[in-house]
């Protein structure tokens, strides 16, 4: 009766040790994975009583100068 050779080579032995050691990690990191907390649906802030928002300051003027092509 004749042997049949290993249909196992280098590159498949391998390529399997690469499979089971990726899912070692991805196993050992999953459970430290936490869930992310759902959005908060609260109200809008309110808005300031001064106007608040943008503001042309000196920092800005600036900017605009440095800015311009």
């Amino acid at each position: 009766m004749p042997s049949s050779p290993s249909t196992l080579s280098r590159r498949t032995l391998f390529a399997g040790a690469g499979t089971a050691g990726a899912l070692a990690v991805a196993v050992s990191v999953l459970p430290s994975v936490k869930a992310l907390p759902e959005a908060q649906t609260s109200q809008p802030r309110p808005k300031p009583e001064n106007g608040g928002g943008y503001a042309l300051t000196e920092h800005v003027k600036h900017y605009y100068q440095t800015a311009r092509v």
